[in-house]
C-alpha cells in the first residue's frame, strides 16, 4: 500500500469553481422564486368576502395601490402619504392629493361620457384597507379622488376570501 505523507511546507490550493457555482445557483433561485409583484403592498388583515373576484393584475402594467392599516395610515409604495397622528392642519391632505394628481395623470383617459369632450381618468384605484380600519379613511380616499384636477372615479376595494381549510385538514 502507498500512502504518501503530507508535507507541511508544500501549498494546497482549493478549486474554488464549484463553490462560486453553487452560490451563483442559490441566488438565481431566490431571484425566482421572490415575488416582486407585491412589492407595493402592505401587510393588512383584509376583510373577507364570499363571493370575491380573484384579483390578477398585469405585472408589466402600472397600477395604483393605496394602503390602509388599522391605525388608518395612507401608505403607497412603503411611503406614509397621510398620517392622522401627524397631518393636523388645514395642508394635511397635500400628500395624498399631489399622488392621486400624480396617478390621474398617469391613467389611461376616456370621455366621461359617448360623444363628450370631457375625458376622465379610466383606471381604478385600488384601496387595500385592513377589516378593522374606520371607514372614515376609506371615505376620505374617496372624496380626494373626485377633487378637481383628479377625477379618479373608478376605485377598487380589496378583500380576502374565506378559508376553504377551517374543516380541520
Amino acid at each position: 500500500m502507498n500512502l504518501a505523507k503530507h508535507d507541511s511546507e508544500t501549498d494546497m490550493e482549493m478549486d474554488m469553481t464549484p463553490m462560486i457555482d453553487v452560490v451563483f445557483l442559490l441566488i438565481i433561485f431566490f431571484m425566482i422564486i421572490t415575488d416582486m409583484t407585491q412589492q407595493d403592498l402592505e401587510d393588512v388583515d383584509l376583510p373577507v368576502a364570499e363571493h370575491a373576484q380573484p384579483d390578477k393584475p398585469d405585472p408589466k402594467e402600472w397600477r395604483p395601490v393605496i394602503n390602509v392599516p388599522h391605525d388608518g395610515t395612507m401608505i403607497i409604495k412603503k411611503k406614509t402619504y397621510f398620517d392622522p397622528d401627524v397631518n393636523l392642519g388645514p395642508e394635511k391632505w397635500n400628500d395624498l392629493d399631489k399622488w392621486l394628481k400624480f396617478a390621474a395623470d398617469n391613467m389611461e383617459r376616456a370621455p366621461i361620457a359617448p360623444g363628450s369632450n370631457i375625458e376622465v381618468p379610466d383606471e381604478p384605484v385600488l384601496i387595500r384597507a385592513d377589516q378593522v380600519t374606520p371607514f372614515k379613511y376609506v371615505q376620505y380616499i374617496m372624496e380626494r379622488c373626485g377633487q378637481d384636477g383628479t377625477q379618479i372615479w373608478k376605485l377598487q376595494l380589496a378583500v380576502s376570501t374565506p378559508d376553504t381549510n377551517e374543516g380541520g385538514e
